[in-house]
């Protein structure tokens, strides 16, 4: 019984004089770096050598919208339109690769809009501005009927600005060097003459809660034909974070310009992986 209780004490002292405060697997008293995540590999110092977190990311988001009175094209103004959207994006550190795509239904018409490849660079200059660049190609899988599709061009910026812990204020400007051929003396509609598009936005959103975003904006985008008036509209956009991985959107805008869609809304369901 007495060699029981010696036991027990030598393991009760020894246990007491190891303390590992971070749960590294190294001692207090050996550890350079006493307040290591349990996301970090250590070395024998207790200093990290390498992350279990991955830089790799990915997302894939599918979605369904309805446009009342869209204009699809030149020869289709009007027409009430629901379209399937499917996205998906890699991202590495600061990197995003995205690809989108969408299947459209009218009375007259459907099929796929054109697909958009594009990478994104995000930064911040400093604690409470954010901003990213892109570049990207819009591949010419919409079929226009005139048989003069080609794959067009797009630059992008954009800037977010934290106003406290809730509120932020951003804007973004994308350029769109089209290259479709113009088409002339179509019948009923003369000469089809694209040009290249400029758009803009700006708004102000608001984070409810942890989970859920909201905000409002306003946008303006030259149309690809040319001497059709800028479309205009104001949009409201919503996110709400369901759990770690999965995530809802919601946005709704309603046209401001007779060449923008009477109301457009859209529900998206996203999953990170």
């Amino acid at each position: 019984m007495k060699k029981t209780l010696l036991i027990l004490s030598c393991l009760a002292a020894a246990a007491s004089a190891y303390v590992d405060t971070d749960l590294d697997g190294v001692e207090d008293s050996m550890d350079r770096c006493p307040d290591t995540q349990l996301s970090e590999l250590v070395g024998s110092d207790g200093c990290p050598v390498a992350s279990l977190i991955s830089p790799h990311r990915f997302d894939i988001i599918a979605g369904v919208s309805y446009n009342g009175g869209s204009r699809l094209d030149i020869a289709q103004e009007g027409e009430d339109t629901v379209a399937l959207s499917l996205q998906a994006d890699y991202y590495y550190k600061q990197y995003t690769v995205q690809l989108a795509t969408s299947f459209y239904n009218t009375d007259s018409d459907s099929g796929l809009n054109d697909t958009l490849l594009a990478a994104y660079y995000r930064f911040q200059p400093t604690e409470k501005l954010f901003g990213r660049i892109g570049v990207g190609v819009v591949l010419p899988t919409y079929e226009t009927g005139f048989d003069n599709e080609a794959a067009d061009y797009q630059a992008s910026a954009a800037l977010s600005y934290s106003i406290g812990e809730r509120l932020n204020v951003f804007g973004g400007f994308s350029y769109t060097l089209v290259n479709d051929d113009d088409v002339y003396n179509v019948t009923d509609i003369g000469d089809v003459i694209y040009q290249d598009t400029a758009a803009w936005m700006a708004g102000a959103g608001y984070r409810f809660s942890p989970n859920f975003y909201a905000s409002l904006s306003y946008g303006s985008s030259d149309s690809i034909y040319r001497d059709v008036e800028a479309i205009e509209n104001v949009s409201l956009y919503g996110v709400y974070n369901v759990s770690d991985s999965l995530f809802l959107t919601f946005s709704y805008a309603s046209g401001l310009s007779d060449s923008a869609s009477d109301n457009a809304v859209a529900l998206r369901i996203g999953r990170y992986f």
